[in-house]
């Protein structure tokens, strides 16, 4: 069971979220406003689900504004698919996103397969060249400093280096990080590469090579 809190402008929306969850043995709150969050309650949360468009503070302002705060995933529910808004989106924090409408199945798989990426655990490093991957912590430094990375951007990393020298998809990607794959769009992992590639070039490192046609590796 996790703790969740899911944040929409839109009443019925919540309704439908907090049964389905509740029904696969969640602990759902619900806000309709940004503004009835109780910050000092987020810690408590094992996922968020967050609205984009919502009066007031708009999704991606409370996201930027908590990310710092909390380490849980952050699920953005939007219409708002454009690339302009998924790479606003992910430079807020974001985990990953669903797109208005979605499916009851769509929700609860995103939902289940973020969960089952937070239980997961590991307890070793991993070097390459000048990168170091302290897996039990979920950490990537370069030397002696630390990379700030959101948990998705690592775990792209580290599947990424586990598997070096290989090539893969966006939609191989998108389904051996997330573990599944439900009709997501895999531009959510281009978007996730370019913000890692703009992190690590301030290092002056790229280590995810592009194979044109084909995707991505780890050199």
């Amino acid at each position: 069971m996790a703790n969740i809190l899911a944040v929409d402008d839109d009443m019925q929306i919540l309704s439908i979220i907090k049964k389905a969850l509740e029904n696969d043995g969640h602990r759902v709150e619900t806000a309709d406003r940004a503004e009835k969050v109780i910050k000092e309650k987020l810690s408590r949360y094992d996922l968020i689900l967050l609205d984009v468009m919502m009066p007031d503070t708009d999704g991606f302002t409370f996201c930027k504004d908590i990310r710092n705060s909390v380490d849980c995933p952050i699920l953005f529910i939007t219409a708002k698919t454009m690339d302009t808004d998924l790479t606003e989106g992910f430079a807020a924090g974001a985990d990953d996103y669903i797109r208005k409408p979605f499916s009851l199945a769509e929700l609860r798989a995103r939902v289940n397969a973020h969960l089952r990426r937070e239980r997961r655990e590991y307890h070793s490093r991993i070097v390459s060249e000048n990168f170091n991957f302290d897996i039990s912590a979920k950490l990537l430094y370069f030397h002696q400093e630390q990379i700030e990375l959101t948990k998705s951007e690592y775990e792209i990393c580290e599947f990424l280096v586990r598997n070096r020298g290989q090539v893969f998809s966006l939609e191989q990607i998108l389904e051996k990080v997330y573990g599944f794959d439900c009709g997501s769009d895999s531009s959510a992992i281009r978007e996730h590469i370019k913000n890692i590639r703009a992190k690590l070039k301030k290092c002056g490192e790229n280590p995810i090579e592009t194979v044109w046609g084909i995707g991505y590796k780890w050199y």
